[in-house]
């Protein structure tokens, strides 16, 4: 089998996922997961706020729930209809960065990155950021 026919080659005047061997489809759950991964790939980008019943809850370490973190992945939700994509994540900012630079820089790395894996059209990222990191761990001691 050669590497053409492995991976497919699309039909030509054919949708987006058809190929000469068949329909191939993403689930949302996939996408979802690419995005979350592509959002925390961009510096001063992570975690959402920890969420109890529902909410977010910035600053919950002081009534003992996991802090922010800035290397876990963001909330990631994603609505596939056919090959367009429209994601909603939730992530956090690394205090004193610009929100407005750090969702754009996430905004298009995470349209380019779905993209480019998927061979999806992403025609919307919706970004909310429910927390900003202020307290960082500190750094390792070497003794």
């Amino acid at each position: 089998m050669t590497a053409g026919t492995a991976t497919g080659v699309a039909v030509p005047g054919s949708r987006p996922g058809r190929t000469e061997l068949g329909m191939i489809s993403i689930n949302d759950r996939v996408v979802e997961k690419i995005a979350a991964r592509a959002a925390v790939e961009v510096p001063d980008a992570g975690a959402a706020a920890p969420r109890v019943l529902g909410r977010s809850v910035t600053g919950a370490a002081a009534v003992g729930a996991r802090e922010t973190s800035l290397t876990g992945l963001p909330k990631a939700s994603a609505d596939v209809d056919g090959s367009i994509v429209i994601l909603d994540l939730s992530i956090s900012v690394r205090w004193p960065a610009s929100v407005p630079e750090v969702t754009s820089a996430v905004r298009e790395h995470t349209r380019s990155r779905v993209s480019d894996l998927t061979g999806l059209t992403v025609a919307e990222v919706s970004i909310s950021v429910t927390d900003l990191v202020t307290r960082l761990a500190a750094p390792s001691r070497v003794h």
